[in-house]
């Protein structure tokens, strides 16, 4: 059963009579292509709602999920597609997730680290994309080691030469795949749940239309067919809320 939203939803989610929505591009399981052609499960998600809607959709495409959430915490968007995260719940009510990805740790081959737990130690500096889920969560979970930010986890691990790398384990893998120097710690560091928002300011049946739509498409193979077809593994899809 489709969701069917009324016009007072699409008038408080989308003001202008467009539903802009921001997309992070820098998080290739979601996201892929170019700002000016955009795929993957987020542009699929955003058209989906917008065709409910009745609205039609202008992405705003950006390389870094800090971004995305500035975009919509300042009001440049309806609807972003972020990691359901405590620091960005003050401004954003999430759905519950759509996938699920994992974040995974890399170190130099013969680095002594061997599990996750061995990461958090004094001296270990950890390579974060700055503002992502998992800078988030480390930043606040860590007892020991430290994090260190840059614009990529990797590129800041590489350049100061920093014990591990922090990243998503899909681009991450393929990273280690193509740098024998390099090796994964077994297991993940964080379950990355990543989901549909919108500002906390709607109304309590707009953020209920955007969480209904999120299970229904779930349910019906929607995002598992979208993930399929921007080469992604369908086994990612989020169990139902």
């Amino acid at each position: 059963m489709t969701t069917t939203p009324s016009p007072a939803i699409a008038a408080d989610l989308a003001p202008a009579g467009i539903l802009r929505a921001s997309v992070n591009l820098g998080n290739p399981v979601l996201a892929q292509g170019t700002p000016e052609a955009p795929g993957g499960v987020t542009v699929d998600l955003a058209r989906e709602i917008g065709a409910r809607l009745g609205l039609p959709v202008e992405l705003l495409c950006f390389d870094a999920a800090r971004k995305s959430f500035d975009a919509m915490a300042e009001g440049r968007a309806d609807l972003c597609f972020l990691a359901v995260d405590p620091a960005r719940e003050t401004e954003v009510a999430f759905t519950a997730p759509y996938v699920v990805i994992e974040g995974v740790y890399a170190v130099p081959r013969g680095s002594a680290l061997s599990t996750v737990e061995d990461v958090d130690a004094p001296g270990v500096r950890i390579g974060v994309k700055k503002g992502s889920a998992y800078d988030l969560f480390l930043s606040r979970s860590l007892a020991h080691a430290t994090v260190v930010r840059g614009d990529e986890g990797v590129d800041v691990f590489r350049a100061e030469g920093l014990e591990v790398g922090a990243g998503i384990r899909q681009p991450l893998t393929a990273y280690v795949a193509a740098h024998p120097d390099l090796r994964l710690i077994e297991g993940r560091f964080m379950e990355i749940r990543q989901a549909v928002g919108t500002t906390v300011s709607r109304r309590p049946e707009t953020v209920a239309f955007l969480r209904d739509t999120v299970e229904e498409l779930k349910a019906s193979g929607f995002v598992a067919e979208s993930l399929r077809r921007s080469g992604q593994d369908a086994g990612l899809l989020a169990p139902p809320a």
